[in-house]
């Protein structure tokens, strides 16, 4: 059937459907990448299928050498994504989009929110990121959360989820049928990431392990966790380092705690990094300490340049993702000392350089990634109302 699909666009190419994607600002963590490369790959094919914008809510515009030339940006300059409702709309009703797609909660919530308005026949995917559960549980989220995501995801065409798991716990949560739901693996571009890295620095490892964790510094992401383990795992491997890569709320006060433990000479905040595969070369292995999460990229873009990986459970789809493979020492709960063991058995057991090829990271390829994007896209389009 979307082998029909795909037919009926490629001979009606003076009508291509406009595909609008829609995000707060570039340079974020990894739903903004993810849908930063969902717009350029989808932009690449612009002159067969689709004519492809990309809307900004607070950020500036890139420039042309970042996209190519396929891709229209727009940029609304709201100062954050409440007070974007008026210019997303107008942009809507000026482009009059096929299909919007967008990737950030609350701002899925806004699109969803402003249906009602736009013109006739646009058709909405969103893009659900974390497990909605575990941030309903755990994280500081108005009280209204649970109700606009039961009365607004019902108004998308099609929610794509990053696992299954997560799939089946919106399901259950939302009381969402399981036909809304999609499944589709976030693209990683696993050739551009090897070809960046250069060979592991084994000279260097060999005398300082170091500990690579990549991610936003807010509560979800358990790094107050991992600088606990980490005073553990230094009374073993004392000479070991760690280097975190990343910004966000708690940066100050995980830098308090990280002095207060007595780690500020072996503790690394590198900040932001818009390529964070740019240490991996230098890195003994990837730890993700997160309480919970929905599938990260920064353990995806790891896994691609073969870096070992030590994680928490920190969802259904992460431990199915990892579980019994090689390469991975996977904690069996969220503690700081289930993730302090499986560091110090990690450490003990690779050798210097050591990578793995980590074959589960072949379905995130992005060619494999995007035809399924793809596929949604054509199917959604042709869908009756």
């Amino acid at each position: 059937m979307l082998a029909g699909i795909s037919e009926v666009f490629h001979m009606l190419p003076q009508a291509r459907p406009k595909v609008l994607l829609v995000i707060p600002h570039l340079g974020g963590g990894g739903a903004e990448r993810v849908m930063a490369i969902l717009a350029r790959e989808l932009s690449l094919l612009s002159s067969k299928k689709y004519e492809v914008h990309l809307a900004l809510v607070t950020g500036s515009a890139p420039g042309p050498e970042e996209f190519g030339p396929s891709l229209q940006i727009h940029t609304l300059n709201a100062a954050r994504v409440r007070s974007s409702a008026l210019p997303l709309l107008r942009l809507v009703r000026q482009l009059k989009p096929s299909l919007i797609l967008s990737g950030i909660f609350h701002l899925n919530f806004l699109i969803l929110l402003l249906r009602p308005f736009l013109p006739v026949g646009t058709r909405i995917l969103v893009r659900q990121n974390g497990t909605v559960s575990a941030s309903l549980a755990f994280d500081v989220l108005p009280w209204y959360t649970r109700l606009l995501y039961r009365l607004l995801y019902r108004r998308a065409d099609r929610i794509i989820c990053q696992t299954q798991a997560m799939a089946q716990d919106l399901a259950a949560e939302m009381n969402l049928a399981p036909p809304r739901l999609t499944v589709l693996k976030n693209p990683i571009d696993v050739e551009e990431i090897r070809k960046s890295i250069g060979p592991p620095q084994t000279q260097q490892q060999t005398t300082a392990p170091l500990l690579l964790a990549v991610g936003r510094l807010s509560p979800e992401k358990g790094f107050d966790l991992l600088l606990q383990a980490f005073t553990l795992v230094r009374k073993t491997s004392s000479e070991a380092r760690l280097l975190i890569a990343g910004a966000g709320p708690q940066e100050a006060a995980l830098k308090a705690e990280s002095a207060a433990l007595g780690l500020d000479s072996s503790v690394i905040f590198a900040g932001h990094l818009a390529s964070p595969w740019q240490c991996f070369s230098a890195a003994t292995l990837f730890v993700l300490p997160s309480r919970h999460e929905g599938m990260p990229n920064a353990l995806l873009e790891a896994a691609a340049a073969g870096l070992p990986i030590v994680a928490l459970p920190a969802s259904g789809g992460v431990v199915e993702l990892l579980r019994n493979q090689p390469g991975v020492w996977l904690a069996p709960q969220v503690s700081a000392e289930a993730l302090a063991a499986s560091l110090s058995s990690a450490l003990q057991t690779l050798r210097p350089g050591q990578r793995f090829a980590h074959a589960f990271i072949d379905d995130f390829r992005l060619d494999r990634a995007m035809r399924a994007y793809e596929s949604l896209i054509d199917q959604t389009l042709v869908e009756e109302s």
